[in-house]
């Protein structure tokens, strides 16, 4: 999101004061977001959605402790469920269980009881 959207977006919950007071969650979780992936410094941050270090910190502290309670959706995250296990192949990562032996030797058991039946055998 553009930093010009969300100081508008910010501007609208500012009192006759100047202060910030009811911000929706909505645009709390948007700040953090746009805070978390700035690339530049947070002086640059905070002028460009027209606060002070002390508003910002402020409300970039209820958007952190919301994140933290589970207040805002979590789009990023998606479970993946397989159907069933897919053996591994040279090109793809093991879909199971990595061993490293001696020697640099590296040893792949797709399924738990393999790995088990394994370590019986060399104890």
């Amino acid at each position: 999101m553009d930093n010009t959207v969300l100081k508008k977006k910010l501007s609208t919950f500012k009192s006759a004061k100047g202060s910030l007071t009811g911000v929706s969650n909505e645009v709390l979780w948007e700040l953090l977001h746009a805070w978390e992936n700035w690339p530049s410094t947070t002086k640059e941050f905070y002028q460009s959605i027209g606060m002070t270090k002390q508003q910002a910190a402020r409300i970039l502290g209820k958007a952190k402790k919301l994140s933290r309670e589970g207040g805002f959706p979590a789009d990023e995250f998606k479970e993946i469920k397989l159907d069933g296990i897919i053996p591994s192949t040279g090109l793809a990562p093991c879909s199971g269980i990595e061993l490293s032996w001696e020697q640099g030797k590296v040893i792949r058991f797709p399924q738990v009881e393999q790995l088990v039946d394994f370590l019986k055998k060399v104890a």
